[in-house]
């Protein structure tokens, strides 16, 4: 199972960025968790983590890795309100998307109720702080398993 691990802008000033919103903990400590919990699930798990601030990077990533990923986990972050292109990629790779987020964006200011993504993924997981991606993580394995199961 190859799973593509995309955290999108100011992720990388987690542990410094609003702690009582986004908590202490960092992007380092986020990926290090994803790591140890791949490597410990009984099934052969790859990650391929990857943080940029930047639109069109995260769409170059998302489709560089057409043919290698199974699964998407994604943090847009902001980009959850604002882009298109990021929807329209993972619409492209045609791949199960989980969209991520540490907060309960629906508990927040009202521009951020809306997501591009929310359509094109499988499901959302958010409000759990940094153990949203351990739980995303946990659900893409599922979905990845069940897909890769011989139909009988």
């Amino acid at each position: 199972m190859n799973i593509l691990v995309l955290h999108g802008p100011n992720l990388h000033l987690l542990g410094k960025r609003q702690p009582e919103i986004y908590g202490h903990q960092t992007l380092a400590d986020i990926n290090a968790t994803l790591d140890r919990n791949a490597a410990a699930s009984p099934h052969e798990i790859t990650l391929k983590i990857s943080q940029s601030n930047h639109e069109g990077e995260l769409v170059s990533i998302i489709g560089d890795n057409i043919d290698w990923a199974d699964g998407i986990l994604i943090n847009p972050a902001a980009y959850t309100h604002t882009s298109v292109a990021i929807r329209d990629a993972l619409s492209t790779v045609a791949l199960p998307v989980i969209e991520i987020h540490l907060s309960n964006i629906y508990a927040r200011e009202e521009f951020r109720h809306h997501s591009y993504i929310s359509a094109v993924a499988v499901g959302v997981i958010g409000g759990f702080g940094t153990h949203s991606y351990t739980l995303a993580l946990e659900a893409m394995i599922q979905i990845l398993q069940k897909k890769l199961e011989p139909s009988v």
